[in-house]
């Protein structure tokens, strides 16, 4: 697999694309098809027939997180390999508007869907059986997110445990790829550095509460409880959902709270909501730790240098552009249809992984060095570490006292 820094590059070099594209791509986000060398310079690949649309969830692809990394990931594996490509965006944040895009893409003649996010559940479990040659790569979509959607549409209960459910029994997934990731371990990292780097006064701030927040949330309690339990120390985390995936005054204000009291550190967790952390931050000098992708450069850009200690990542990019090109250019969809899978630690070099923090961005001082991350990693992917992926409560702490104020909103 590419390694994360390499992947960064070719992200920077897809932003550039996105500013000068020229004729290839149209102002509604479609990348038209262009002359391809192939790799190596070798014969370009046999993708005739393929056409390929993103469609977005509660957010649009400029959202700096989850919609704009996979949008790029998209574009750039499409322009890179002579594939057409659009986005489209539902008109509202339900499953009818976003089957409506779903519809809207086959019609145009788009035949592998990428949709990211759990919200997708809905739309799979409506959308996919209808047609079956279509190809859907759903990113964050869990078998839980399936089976709420699926069950409810068999007019039953469901009772939110996968475990007491066949999904084949609800859900058709011969013609679906999902792919979900272990938050809780790169949760884990951000709150053991962030202690680690001195920080004893920390904040959660989620979006909503959904599977995969909440697991990068539990995720930082018990990293940061951790290291505190290493050194010795005690420390305090305020711990709350917005209940929304962006930003307001509303959310700004409560995080002007926990800033003057004391709050040193905020990890914003959920798309646009770093907009909130970022503004009460910027005004007593405080920081936040970014998520889902390196967001260093964006929130210092906006809010002030320095600002972003570290972010909690997962590899939407690569896990994107990837399986594009196995599916499309390799032939393989064989080996993806009717799957969920779950990807994290893929070995000890930290970068190689699916979750991960940034070696680039991240502030690193004597009490936690590149080194320590990287013994880190290697002792979690060795099993000498674990860090539960139970979200049913709150984990049990030591050394970490939880201020769970649950939704602001």
């Amino acid at each position: 697999m590419k390694k994360f820094f390499a992947m960064m590059l070719v992200l920077l070099m897809v932003l550039a694309a996105l500013v000068g594209c020229g004729g290839n791509t149209t102002p509604g986000g479609e990348v038209k098809p262009t002359e391809n060398q192939g790799e190596q310079g070798g014969d370009k690949p046999d993708v005739s027939g393929y056409k390929v649309a993103m469609i977005t969830d509660y957010g649009d692809i400029t959202d700096q997180s989850f919609n704009q990394t996979t949008y790029e990931a998209c574009q750039a594996f499409c322009k890179d390999n002579g594939v057409e490509f659009t986005y489209k965006k539902p008109g509202d944040n339900n499953t009818e508007a976003r089957v409506a895009m779903v519809d809207a893409a086959v019609a145009e003649g788009y035949n592998v869907i990428v949709m990211p996010g759990y919200a997708f559940g809905g739309t799979i479990v409506e959308a996919a059986p209808k047609y079956p040659e279509v190809k859907f790569i759903a990113l964050d979509v869990a078998k839980g997110d399936l089976l709420e959607a699926g069950v409810a549409a068999k007019g039953e209960t469901y009772d939110y445990n996968p475990d007491n459910w066949n999904l084949e029994d609800y859900v058709n997934m011969a013609n679906v790829y999902c792919a979900v990731y272990q938050e809780e371990l790169c949760g884990y990292m951000a709150g053991y550095a962030a202690v680690k780097l001195g920080y004893t006064k920390l904040g959660f701030l989620g979006g909503m509460a959904v599977p995969a927040v909440v697991r990068y949330g539990f995720g930082f309690v018990q990293g940061a409880d951790a290291a505190a339990k290493e050194m010795g120390i005690n420390v305090e985390m305020n711990y709350a959902y917005g209940n929304q995936f962006y930003g307001d005054a509303d959310i700004t204000a409560k995080m002007d709270t926990w800033y003057a009291g004391g709050t040193e550190i905020v990890f914003a967790c959920g798309g646009g909501i770093y907009s909130s952390a970022a503004e009460a931050a910027a005004k007593v000098n405080g920081k936040v730790i970014g998520v889902d992708v390196d967001q260093a450069a964006i929130i210092d850009g906006q809010y002030g240098a320095g600002m972003t200690v570290t972010s909690a990542m997962k590899g939407l990019y690569p896990t994107t552009y990837d399986t594009l090109k196995d599916v499309i250019v390799n032939g393989n969809w064989d080996n993806y249809k009717g799957k969920i899978a779950t990807l994290g630690l893929v070995g000890e070099d930290p970068e190689a992984n699916y979750v991960q923090i940034p070696m680039g961005s991240t502030q690193w001082a004597d009490g936690f060095t590149q080194e320590n991350y990287k013994e880190l990693v290697s002792k979690m992917f060795k099993g000498e570490i674990t860090v539960s992926n139970d979200i049913a409560a709150m984990p049990a702490t030591t050394n970490v006292t939880v201020d769970n104020q649950g939704n602001i909103k």
